[in-house]
């Protein structure tokens, strides 16, 4: 075996790289963070960083999205994003989209660390699997995200001859009232641009990764079951000496066996006597967020950053219901006060009559 992995490895150029980490730790990662080698961090996240949000995860026993759509009654759970499904049966999709539809829910810890890492000029970028926005809530802007699954933020008619472009207020304003989102313009279908089964990738998905992977200096990923392609196959894009940090409630991404035995590199491998760059954190994604911070001397700034945006959300979201609690009155009181006509202008009619 030793004799296969050491052929492969020099014939194919896969063998290991050299190690950067001083100690397979959140401590070793949290010292090469704050070395001068650690300049370009790539986020890649899933639906596990915004489970604190109160937004389920999909693959979950018991608590998942797919084990909680019975009362849609669809022929299977993954039916509710198979764009073919869509385009018969739009409703499901829209009524989940109610129960799940961005604003109504707030960035976790982990959202605004990846933020500081931002403002700090440590992050690359953060690739998303997610679709609750909450990336951009919590502060990142277009050239700070990929989208790899798409968003809610805007909406296309589906309509190949139209694709006319909706926004966020838009959709909701459609989905809110409980009708399908139809195109103002030609009465197509309107759909959030969110990667259903059955379509592409975003083009950005692609351009981005093969510029941004080959200049990581850290891999950081959080809260992905790493099952789903092309998506979960980044981790094998970074150059070989890069670390690469694992948060998650479970270990995820690890090579298969032969890659393994072989040492082929690729998949996470945390446990071999090989390993020689990969971290694993078992934890919610905000405790080991939080751990994190706190070895890197960021932990009070980091609460505090996600006190005071918190604080900004509720105030606005506030002030949001007052306006539409007063429009609301106003509506009440205008058709009370035309009410109460009627009779006075009933009874001068009969009196005339």
């Amino acid at each position: 075996m030793d004799f296969l992995r050491s052929l492969f490895s020099r014939t194919l150029g896969l063998g290991p790289g050299e190690k950067v980490l001083d100690e397979l730790t959140l401590e070793g990662v949290a010292r090469y963070i704050q070395s001068d080698n650690c300049k370009n961090i790539i986020c890649m996240v899933g639906a596990g960083i915004s489970t604190s949000a109160g937004i389920p995860d999909f693959r979950s026993p018991g608590t998942g999205l797919y084990a909680n759509l019975q009362k849609y009654n669809l022929p299977y759970p993954e039916a509710i994003f198979q764009v073919d499904y869509f385009k018969k049966h739009p409703e499901p999709f829209f009524a989940l989209a109610k129960e799940l539809y961005p604003g109504q829910f707030k960035p976790t810890v982990c959202h605004y660390f990846i933020r500081m890492l931002r403002d700090k000029g440590l992050l690359k970028r953060c690739y998303s699997q997610n679709i609750d926005t909450l990336e951009r809530v919590a502060g990142l802007g277009d050239s700070d995200l990929v989208e790899a699954h798409g968003t809610f933020y805007t909406s296309h008619c589906l309509s190949f001859l139209c694709r006319q472009q909706y926004s966020l207020e838009w959709m909701k304003e459609k989905i809110f009232s409980d009708d399908i989102p139809l195109c103002d313009k030609c009465s197509g279908l309107v759909k959030p641009d969110i990667v259903f089964f059955g379509e592409n990738l975003p083009s950005r998905f692609f351009t981005a990764m093969a510029t941004d992977f080959p200049r990581c200096d850290l891999l950081i990923i959080m809260g992905t079951s790493l099952q789903v392609q092309p998506f979960a196959s980044l981790v094998g894009r970074v150059p070989k000496n890069t670390p690469r940090l694992l948060i998650n409630m479970e270990k995820s991404g690890e090579g298969d066996f032969l890659s393994g035995m072989l040492g082929l590199g690729g998949g996470m491998d945390f446990d071999s006597d090989k390993a020689y760059r990969d971290v694993a954190h078992i934890s919610t994604c905000d405790d080991g967020c939080l751990a994190l911070a706190d070895l890197l001397g960021w932990k009070e700034e980091l609460q505090e950053l996600v006190k005071q945006e918190h604080a900004v959300i509720d105030s606005k979201n506030k002030k949001e219901k007052a306006e539409s609690e007063k429009a609301a009155s106003g509506q009440q009181s205008s058709s009370g006060a035309t009410g109460n006509t009627d009779p006075a202008e009933g009874a001068e009619k009969n009196k005339k009559d």
